[in-house]
């Protein structure tokens, strides 16, 4: 794993329309910067996602880079001849899943299958789905399982499961809010379960050093009290002299647990500009310190 990692949620045009060409070119510059963590999903897109990044990867030594994708939705057209997403966390359903992604990847293995919003379907989930990724690390078909998700709920259910290598937690350990540090961190930590942090902006919220009046939060209008929370950690990392996207960056690894900050880009100056806050070597010390002290962030 590397420091940081490349989510490829915008290759399946979240929010706006991606080419292959325009995805090629951010994969092009996560490789130049040093990343060879890549992380995909069926759900992101309807598989356009994986397609991209699979032809974005092509020409990448395979043994070089390490690449997760996600299991528990298959794609199925359904009587209209529309694509749609299926729930599935049975053994044949994850086994399926993998075969799937790896044909619209062009690729011959996964290292991280990961169950992906559990919390659908958990007990299915934690009855089936679980197992059945113990099975496929077993044989060789995944080099290391775990889930991904938002939802509190499912992580707590899975955090102790020594069974797992990695969690994958979205949006809840970040600078803005940092829920996952009441049980779920600390209970990963026990089970020597690694952490893979993602959405560590808040859908963007916190990749702005002033954040906008129309910010996102969960893909959605941003509440007010959390706008104002980050409108006031913008202030207080400015008057430490550095930008709220830089202090978002570090706050996501600083927790040794952490294996990777998984960061989404829609443009290669995108990858570029945040390399380059996250190898600030600044210390922020101070700017903690501050937060600790007016409750924006745990001791």
């Amino acid at each position: 794993m590397t420091a940081l990692g490349l989510g490829t949620a915008q290759f399946g045009d979240l929010y706006q329309a991606m080419t292959q060409d325009r995805a090629t070119e951010i994969v092009d510059a996560a490789w130049e910067a040093g990343i060879r963590y890549f992380d995909t999903a069926p759900h992101y897109g309807l598989g356009r996602a994986e397609q991209r990044l699979g032809l974005a990867l092509r020409s990448r030594p395979r043994a070089q880079y390490v690449l997760s994708s996600k299991v528990g939705r298959l794609l199925r057209v359904d009587s209209s001849g529309e694509l749609t997403r299926h729930w599935d966390f049975t053994e044949a359903g994850i086994r399926r899943s993998i075969e799937e992604s790896l044909q619209r990847l062009g690729l011959d293995r996964l290292d991280i299958a990961l169950l992906h919003d559990p919390q659908e379907r958990l007990t299915d989930a934690l009855r089936t789905g679980l197992p059945a990724l113990v099975r496929l690390r077993e044989e060789g078909v995944v080099g290391a399982i775990g889930v991904g998700t938002g939802d509190m709920t499912a992580l707590a259910a899975f955090a102790n499961r020594a069974e797992l290598d990695t969690i994958m937690i979205a949006g809840r350990y970040t600078l803005l809010e940092q829920p996952a540090l009441a049980g779920v961190v600390p209970a990963a930590r026990a089970a020597g379960i690694s952490l893979l942090n993602a959405g560590v902006f808040n859908s963007g919220m916190l990749a702005q050093e002033q954040p906008a009046p129309d910010a996102r939060y969960e893909y959605q209008a941003a509440p007010r009290q959390l706008l104002a929370r980050a409108q006031r950690l913008a202030q207080l990392t400015a008057a430490a002299g550095t930008t709220l996207p830089r202090a978002a960056l570090a706050y996501a690894a600083r927790d040794p647990l952490v294996a990777s900050v998984v960061l989404g880009a829609d443009s290669a100056e995108q990858i570029r500009t945040n390399v380059r806050l996250a190898q600030d070597p600044r210390p922020l010390d101070g700017l903690w310190s501050e937060l600790v002290t007016l409750g924006l962030i745990p001791a």
